[in-house]
């Protein structure tokens, strides 16, 4: 299938299975592409809890129509392997979400080779991880953040030596706040960004009030605000947890739908990663200088 976005024609190709033992299901991706175009650079993109492949049309389309390959992995909270919050295999699926990543990125010539043989096509030099609520952890594991235990203290390193950027979108805060009902499921909800040294974007929701914590929408910056530079922002005032839609027109998740709001998202990774690959860097100083000069519905840090 291919559609058209931004008057560039893509293609997706699915679902190409992943070798990952011991994992009882297969990992399968999605891989969409633009028809045209070589030294492409590379997305690896994780979804938000229960989404699968599937998922994120309106951003994965946009960033193939602006000559990125976005790679899309279905995890294991997928809801269509029907792994619920009382499976005992579900307070271990954020380890295996980041194993997931690691398998796309260390199978990633071979995915390209069968997605119709783009692994000519690309720039493995230039590869980012980006993700969505849980699916923002997860990729962030990959640029260096780490979980706390218990005690607090820092967990192993997840970070790959091939993730040269990326882009973390409603991301979880710290984990000193957390509900009883999160503190219970989601223990690994206590992210440490101190570590996480790769240079990325970090978009909020102005008014994304998360279930899980007892903080304000100032939770989801904290990616922004408690990790080293270099950093990016991207604040959007009336946003929620979707922000516009991300996720797909009309989805049930979607409690703020704004086709506006998704389109300046996509945008907004794309022209940031373009930015730190050095590919295009007039995208990104763009949106910089719109949102100085803008209404305050969105904003720009950076540090």
């Amino acid at each position: 299938m291919s559609s058209s976005h931004l008057g560039r024609r893509i293609v997706s190709v699915k679902p190409i299975t992943v070798p990952a033992p011991g994992r009882g299901v297969d990992l399968q991706v999605k891989v969409t592409a633009p028809l045209s175009g070589r030294s492409l650079p590379v997305i690896v993109f994780s979804h938000g809890n229960a989404w699968s492949l599937d998922g994120y049309e309106p951003l994965v389309d946009r960033w193939a129509a602006a000559g990125f390959v976005v790679v899309q992995p279905t995890h294991l909270d997928s809801r269509r392997n029907g792994i619920g919050w009382d499976d005992p295999r579900f307070a271990t699926i954020w380890r295996v979400r980041i194993a997931d990543l690691h398998a796309v990125l260390d199978g990633l010539g071979d995915i390209l080779l069968q997605a119709g043989g783009l692994d000519t096509r690309v720039d493995r030099e230039r590869v980012a991880v980006v993700g969505h609520s849980w699916g923002a952890q997860t990729a962030g594991a990959l640029l260096g953040a780490r979980v706390l235990d218990a005690d607090g203290v820092p967990g192993e390193s997840f970070s790959h030596p091939e993730v040269a950027a990326g882009a973390l979108i409603a991301a979880t805060g710290t984990g000193d706040t957390l509900t009883p009902f999160a503190a219970e499921h989601l223990p690994f909800m206590r992210p440490d960004y101190s570590a996480m040294t790769t240079p990325a974007l970090v978009v909020a929701g102005g008014k994304d009030q998360s279930q899980l914590s007892t903080r304000g929408p100032d939770w989801f910056t904290d990616a922004y605000h408690l990790s080293p530079a270099p950093k990016s922002l991207l604040t959007l005032a009336e946003g929620e947890h979707t922000l516009g839609g991300i996720a797909g027109e009309m989805v049930a998740e979607t409690t703020d739908e704004d086709p506006a709001r998704v389109a300046l998202v996509a945008e907004a990774v794309s022209a940031y990663l373009l930015d730190a690959f050095q590919l295009d860097v007039t995208a990104w100083a763009a949106l910089q200088n719109a949102a100085e000069a803008g209404d305050g519905a969105w904003s720009i840090s950076g540090k």
